[in-house]
C-alpha cells in the first residue's frame, strides 16, 4: 500500500508517530523498554538516562499520545510498556540495515 492510498486521518497519525520517534530522548526511552520483557517505572528510565523525572514524563506522554507505548498506574508510579513491540523491534532492523 502506498501513501496515496491512506485516509488523511491515517497520515495524520504516522505524521504524529514520526514526529514522535524524531528525537533521541524519545528514542533511547522505546531502546529501553524494548530490550527488557517488562514494563518498567517512568523513574527507572529516567535513573538509566540521568535525566529528571520531569522530563522523561512529558516524553513518554509524546510517544503515548502517538500510540508507540502504553502507560498504565501502579500504586504510586507510572508504568511504561511498547504497543506492538514486535513492530518496534522490526523498524529498528530496518533501520540498521539502511546504515
Amino acid at each position: 500500500m502506498g501513501f496515496s492510498m491512506l485516509t488523511e486521518k491515517e497520515l495524520q497519525k504516522a505524521s504524529a508517530a514520526f514526529s514522535a520517534l524524531g528525537n533521541l530522548t524519545r528514542l533511547k526511552i522505546i531502546g529501553i523498554v524494548s530490550e527488557t520483557e517488562r514494563p518498567l517505572h517512568i523513574k527507572a528510565i529516567a535513573q538509566l538516562l540521568k535525566k529528571d523525572y520531569a522530563a522523561v514524563y512529558r516524553h513518554v506522554e509524546v510517544l503515548a499520545e502517538s500510540g508507540i507505548v502504553g502507560v498504565y498506574d501502579v500504586g504510586r508510579s507510572r508504568v511504561i510498556y511498547l504497543k506492538n513491540a514486535s513492530t518496534i523491534k522490526e523498524c529498528v532492523r530496518i533501520i540498521k540495515e539502511m546504515s
